[in-house]
């Protein structure tokens, strides 16, 4: 344990061990934000802040008022019930077995759609992308015309792309795309951006996903399906039990 001691606020002691505490009790991404010294201290300030106004809140006896006491009762209520329905929803499982199974009995979920890898060479007339594509037909490198002439940032890279699927693209640009052959110049293309030509270097069809890279993913998917499916059930159980008039 930690207690170093960083703060005294209102006589209370705030040590690394509370800080610490608190940082842990936030979602892992955000426990990664305060691995920084700034936004410890920042933390640490609100730490503070927050007994200030505790000692505050005992000076004007908030406790002892009605609002507080109500206050405190629903709290405590919706608390509790969260605490039921969790409890409900942390025993559903899903194993392996059952993971597996479903990715087998619906393949057609698991598909990675075709995809081209293209370059593209963006400018603002027909007139000059002609120009340019003879060039190319001359024997100019694509990459090389792509770093003279193109207005897109992808210039810096020789006009590269990427991979990219369907629905990625304006569909003048997509359809031209996948109808051209790998290692074939297509266009002068236009879209609302402007003329391209573009440079297809590869393409990949249609293919199923491998269970080794959707496993996780799924069992997750699966594991909160269920935990709804439980939830609504219990609730439904509930109804019956206890009895709901709905008014409307």
């Amino acid at each position: 344990m930690n207690d170093n001691i960083l703060a005294v606020a209102a006589g209370h002691v705030i040590t690394e061990q509370e800080l610490d505490n608190l940082i842990a009790s936030y979602p892992p991404r955000q426990q990664e934000y305060f691995s920084s010294a700034d936004a410890r201290d920042g933390l640490l300030e609100q730490l503070i802040g927050f007994h200030l106004f505790a000692a505050l809140a005992d000076e004007q006896k908030i406790k002892q008022s009605k609002e507080y006491k109500e206050t405190l009762a629903k709290m405590g209520q919706e608390l509790a019930g969260h605490m039921a329905a969790t409890g409900v929803m942390e025993k559903v499982t899903v194993d392996d077995a059952q993971v597996k199974a479903y990715y087998d009995a619906h393949p057609e979920q698991f598909q990675r759609g075709s995809q081209v890898k293209a370059g593209h060479i963006l400018v603002d007339s027909e007139e000059e992308a002609r120009k340019i594509a003879g060039e190319i037909a001359e024997g100019k490198a694509f990459s090389d015309a792509a770093r003279e002439y193109s207005t897109c940032p992808s210039k810096e890279k020789g006009g590269d792309l990427g991979y990219f699927g369907k629905g990625q693209m304006a569909p003048e640009f997509e359809k031209a795309a996948f109808e051209a052959q790998a290692g074939q110049l297509a266009g002068p293309v236009k879209t609302q951006f402007g003329y391209h030509l573009i440079w297809v270097e590869d393409k990949k069809k249609e293919e199923a996903i491998e269970f080794s890279d959707i496993k996780g993913q799924l069992k997750e998917k699966l594991l909160q399906q269920k935990k709804q499916e439980a939830y609504l059930k219990a609730v439904k159980e509930l109804e019956a039990k206890y009895g709901v008039e709905r008014m409307r």
